[in-house]
């Protein structure tokens, strides 16, 4: 059996399940309530008073009214309506107002497992409720004392599938970014090849490697990544080359929340500098990077896509988008959906 086109498009439209998305950086969240649309749901979040996050579907289970403008107690929310207390695996611990009714002790609220990890909050997003969840495995760049790198964090006004044809898209730098002092370099000619690795595949060059935005990689760790790098000049300081490692959560429909970590393999002292440098010379050119990309995309016609020619260029993309719906498939099929 396969999902209808429909179906299929539903799903991907709002994201797989059954694997982990970054939300939020880390610093977004408080001891205050902070309510967001993230993978079609709105999820309410906040931190304990041992600094551990919470979140939970952003629905009081008595009348649907939203806890995020409630009161936090703790590891426990209540429902500024009735005062409904909901704690942080989803159980109605108390119903003030009708004290032993069947709500109360009831598992009713969507709880969603959390993981701070690299400055970032990220969620497991599962089939059915209260599903195990699997490992988060971050690339190894992220958690290795050899890197150094920052969290980018935006939000675009588009699909988060276009920000993945984007990134999956090497070609676009020499012709979009051509001014930038990183990716000035190279032929505006190229042939491209795809590679594979475990859990993933490259999307590269052939022939060419070192001088400019050459390849994209694309793992499945149990949440999206796309890695490149990008050869530095000498006036980016000490250090190898600049790696940006990338993933992208669906908001509310045509809404995206952007993630990049950009990471430099750097030690010592050339660490220090390199980071001072980036933080005081180099970030804002990457945001009028980044920028050229939000505003090409946010202007997008909706539907331009179905009207797409496709070349050589574009092999990585339509893999990309292969490997996601296929995803989506087996997961719709596995939960009896279709």
């Amino acid at each position: 059996m396969t999902a209808s086109a429909d179906i299929l498009e539903n799903r991907l439209r709002v994201g797989h399940r059954n694997m982990w998305h970054p939300v939020l950086p880390a610093h977004f969240v408080t001891s205050s309530p902070r309510s967001i649309f993230r993978l079609g749901f709105r999820i309410v979040l906040w931190r304990d008073e041992e600094n551990r996050v919470i979140a939970l579907e952003d629905h009081c289970p008595h009348r649907g009214a939203p806890l995020s403008q409630g009161t936090v107690m703790d590891d426990k929310i209540a429902c500024p309506y009735h005062g409904v207390q909901v704690d942080g695996t989803g159980v109605a611990v108390s119903v003030p107002g009708s004290p032993g009714c069947r709500l109360e002790g009831m598992r009713a609220t969507r709880s969603f497992p959390v993981q701070e990890r690299a400055g970032a909050i990220f969620l497991f997003v599962s089939e059915k409720p209260n599903t195990e969840p699997s490992e988060l495995i971050l690339p190894s760049e992220l958690e290795s004392d050899e890197y150094s790198h920052f969290l980018c964090y935006t939000e675009w006004g588009g699909d988060y599938r276009y920000v993945y044809d984007n990134v999956m898209d090497p070609m676009h730098g020499t012709f979009l970014h051509h001014h930038s002092h990183s990716m000035a370099e190279g032929s505006t000619q190229a042939n491209f090849k795809v590679r594979e690795i475990d859990n993933g595949f490259v999307f590269e060059k052939d022939g060419q490697r070192g001088v400019n935005f050459d390849w994209t990689e694309f793992v499945d760790t149990g949440a999206h990544w796309l890695k490149l790098e990008i050869p530095y000049p000498k006036t980016g300081g000490p250090g190898g080359n600049f790696m940006i490692i990338g993933s992208y959560t669906p908001m509310q429909d045509g809404w995206t929340a952007v993630f990049h970590w950009r990471a430099r393999k750097v030690s010592g002292w050339q660490r220090d500098a390199w980071r001072f440098l980036y933080k005081n010379r180099l970030e804002y050119r990457h945001w009028q990077v980044l920028e050229q990309d939000r505003v090409l995309i946010e202007d997008y016609q909706p539907g331009a896509n179905l009207r797409e020619i496709l070349y050589q260029h574009d092999m990585g993309l339509v893999r990309l988008r292969r490997y996601f719906k296929q995803k989506a498939e087996k997961q719709l099929v596995d939960a009896g959906l279709v």
